[in-house]
C-alpha cells in the first residue's frame, strides 16, 4: 500500500511528463500547413534564427508557445498596434484586445488582411492556427468562445508579436 506521499509524487511525476509530452509535440510540430506555403516575406532557417531572439524563433518558426503569464504584453493597455516580431506586419488595433484570462494576449479581431489561419492537429485534435499574412510566422490559434461582436478569440503568444503605441 502506497503512502500519501508517495502517491502525491507519483501524481506529480506523471503531471510533469504528461506536461513535457504536450510541450514537445508543440514544439516537434513545426509550423503545421502555414510553413509549407509560399509568403511575401521569407528567409532561410539560418536567416531567422540571426534576426529573431531564440523564444521569438521558436515560436514563430517551430510553433512553440510560452508560459501563460510570462509575456508584458498581457498588461499592455496603451492605444496603439501590435505587429510581428519577426516582419513588423500590423496584426491587431489595441482596440480589439480584451482581457481573456488564459494567460496569454487575446484580440477579439485582427486587423483586414493581417493574418492567415490553417488546421493544426499537434495535440491529437483540429485546432485553428494562426500565422502571420505575411511571413507565415505562428501567432498563435483562434477559438470560438471570445466576446462580441465576433465571439472568437485569438490567443496569440506574446513574443510572436511587439507593440507599437499611437
Amino acid at each position: 500500500m502506497l503512502q500519501a506521499g508517495a502517491a502525491l509524487d507519483r501524481r506529480a511525476a506523471l503531471v510533469w511528463l504528461g506536461t513535457g509530452a504536450a510541450s514537445l509535440a508543440l514544439t516537434a510540430c513545426g509550423a503545421g500547413d502555414a510553413e509549407a506555403r509560399s509568403f511575401p516575406v521569407h528567409y532561410s532557417e539560418a536567416e531567422w534564427k540571426r534576426r529573431l531572439t531564440p523564444a521569438q524563433f521558436r515560436i514563430l518558426r517551430k510553433a512553440g508557445t510560452e508560459r501563460p503569464y510570462s509575456s508584458p504584453l498581457n498588461d499592455e493597455h496603451r492605444a496603439g498596434t501590435f505587429v510581428c516580431a519577426a516582419d513588423g506586419h500590423p496584426l491587431f488595433s489595441s482596440r480589439t484586445k480584451y482581457e481573456s484570462g488564459t494567460g496569454w494576449p487575446s484580440f477579439w479581431k485582427p486587423l483586414p488582411g493581417a493574418v492567415g489561419t490553417s488546421t493544426d492537429h499537434a495535440l491529437g485534435m483540429a485546432r485553428t492556427e494562426v500565422h502571420c499574412a505575411r511571413c507565415g510566422g505562428h501567432l498563435g490559434h483562434v477559438f470560438g468562445d471570445g466576446p462580441k461582436p465576433t465571439g472568437k478569440r485569438y490567443c496569440m503568444n506574446g513574443a510572436a508579436m511587439k507593440f507599437r503605441p499611437d
